[in-house]
């Protein structure tokens, strides 16, 4: 498989495009650091302040709808106190799609700490109730965690080209490796004859990983970034992710605890393990994808894990 590209630089049609949609000349001054997925720049608007452009390849022709249902999402949070940067544009070219958002002086969090989860568990709170646009990161993860296919599903459920795809790489994991195979056959049997859920309120971030999403400065969270997948379901997604990362120090073991609680607390044992299922799957799939064979052992090592300590949690208090 072929290795992920490094990002593009902007072309002058993008800043020119950028250019006329915010009415000011624009200026490149440098890439920023983290963004995986596109990678974000630092731009400086004429007459105005520094802000940040982030241009993805467009993917498929309803890329630019997702977009600004990313931007409309933005806006209603931040009237919630949601510590987001504001959009100040988004639009896109022929071969790229874009967005504007506001500069902030912070830097990505370089690792998690229990302070740092802290933090993000009070700004995941804000997210409960607020689910403003049609797009269920629920019923997405329950698919993929299952395997149960969108037509046998029920014409209730909907994705997007982007999970489509994603669905469809991950269904073909277990031909991978031994090791991959053990570890999916143990997910799929974690949610087997789980029904499908409900449908959530709460507003998804749906990638609140780190340390590129989480900007911080003397030790404070300041901005949640990398807003663009954002949409609605259960907040215990986000929660779940933090569960993912917080196996990479010893020191967040407790508060570990803390995050398992309050997703079994919102979505029950069942819940937990389709959350689990589909956060791991989608780990599992970026390496197997990429063809980063010395990724995948350590991704498949705490699966098991994760499993391991889900399984206990359950059988030790009333969680179903």
């Amino acid at each position: 498989m072929n290795q992920s590209s490094p990002p593009e630089e902007p072309s002058t049609e993008l800043l020119d495009d950028v250019a006329g949609a915010v009415g000011a000349e624009v200026t490149l001054l440098g890439r920023l650091p983290g963004g995986a997925n596109g990678g974000a720049v630092r731009v400086q608007l004429a007459g105005s302040t520094d802000a940040v452009l982030k241009a993805v390849p467009r993917a498929h022709p309803g890329h630019l709808d997702e977009t600004l249902r990313a931007q409309r999402v933005v806006e209603h949070m931040r009237g919630r106190g949601y510590p987001t940067p504001a959009w100040l544009g988004a639009g896109a070219t022929a071969t790229h799609v874009w967005h504007l958002t506001d500069f902030v002086d912070a830097a990505p969090a370089a690792e998690l700490t229990p302070s740092l989860v802290e933090q993000l568990m009070e700004i995941v709170e804000l997210q409960a109730g607020q689910g403003s646009e049609p797009y269920d990161h629920w019923s997405y993860a329950w698919r993929a965690a299952t395997g149960v296919e969108p037509a046998v599903a029920g014409p209730e459920f909907s994705e997007t080209p982007e999970q489509a795809r994603l669905r469809r790489s991950i269904a073909r994991l277990s031909g991978y490796s031994d090791a991959v195979s053990t570890l999916v056959e143990r997910l799929r049997l974690a949610c087997a004859d789980v029904p499908a859920p409900r449908e959530a309120p709460d507003m998804v971030h749906a990638d609140l990983s780190t340390p590129g999403n989480v900007l911080v400065r003397d030790g404070a969270v300041v901005a949640v970034v990398d807003i663009g997948n954002a949409g609605s379901g259960t907040r215990a997604i986000d929660l779940t992710t933090l569960v993912w990362y917080s196996f990479q120090d010893p020191l967040l073991d407790d508060v570990r605890r803390r995050l398992w609680t309050k997703v079994l607390d919102l979505v029950g044992g069942e819940g937990a393990a389709v959350l689990t299922a589909a956060h791991v799957l989608h780990m599992l799939e970026v390496p197997v994808r990429e063809g980063r064979r010395d990724g995948v052992p350590g991704v498949v090592e705490r699966g098991h894990r994760a499993l391991d300590e889900l399984r206990a949690l359950r059988s030790s208090r009333a969680w179903r």
